[in-house]
């Protein structure tokens, strides 16, 4: 599925998930934000329990621009966290 994009307080960001499978498989996904706009490029990273969908795709098309904007503001720098190998 090709990264979905949305806009929050003036900035484009795009969300995809990051592929990466936990112990607990379908009850919880990560997912990965980039600020595409404007620049510097900012990733972060939140897991989240799908409420709908087990799918991750289907998932995270059923979420609302809102519901990603809420899920944003609680994620994590990507450098905190194994999805990305703690790497800054």
């Amino acid at each position: 599925m090709p990264p979905r994009s949305f806009e929050v307080n003036g900035q484009r960001w795009t969300v995809a998930s990051t592929g990466r499978i936990t112990q607990y498989d379908k009850d919880e996904f990560s997912l990965r934000f980039t600020r595409v706009a404007p620049q510097p490029r900012e990733e972060r990273i939140v897991r989240y329990s799908p409420q709908g969908s087990k799918s991750r795709e289907t998932s995270l098309a059923e979420m609302s621009d809102r519901q990603l904007a809420d899920l944003l503001r609680v994620s994590q720098p990507a450098w905190t966290t194994p999805e990305t190998g703690y790497g800054r």
